[in-house]
């Protein structure tokens, strides 16, 4: 029975050491934002570019110019389901969610929905750097990589009362 407590004890005691000597993950982010802070409804009052001419993008999220999403509404509730709507009427359900393991910081990701379709069984979505959240004003930034450089598509929102 000594034996054993010794032998336990010294287990213990390796696995201590090596666990306190072990690197520590970088978990620094730029921009640690909380899922809280997206959940209302949001309007896009302007889509500019950093690091691109205008026009270079034909087509943002599979669906219009990136100019159409000006004056667009969000509506994100905190079940992660959503909808966005164009201010020429077109509609599109999304599933969305805050992503903390990007290269680039915290990210807005979401996922277009059709009717029948579930989100956890849809494997293609969109995710955009956030820039800025202070949960009454938003900026995103959608990664576009031209040539051997990345330029931006910068979407700013305000949140409605």
């Amino acid at each position: 029975m000594k034996k054993l407590i010794q032998t336990s004890i010294a287990i213990f005691s390796l696995v201590l050491v090596i666990s306190a000597c072990s690197t520590t993950k970088n978990t620094t982010t730029t921009s640690n934002v909380s899922r809280g802070k997206f959940v209302g409804t949001w309007t896009c009052n302007n889509v500019s570019y950093d690091g691109l001419v205008q026009n270079a993008v034909q087509s943002v999220f599979d669906q219009a110019p990136p100019e159409a999403f000006v004056g667009s509404t969000w509506k994100l509730t905190n079940s992660g389901n959503g909808i966005y709507t164009l201010t020429n009427g077109t509609s599109q359900t999304i599933f969305w969610s805050v992503y903390n393991g990007g290269t680039t910081g915290t990210q807005f990701q979401f996922k277009k929905l059709y009717e029948g379709d579930k989100a956890k069984n849809v494997a293609e979505g969109y995710r955009l750097d956030i820039a800025n959240n202070d949960g009454s004003a938003m900026t995103l930034k959608s990664p576009v990589t031209v040539g051997n450089s990345t330029g931006y598509i910068v979407y700013s929102f305000t949140k409605n009362p």
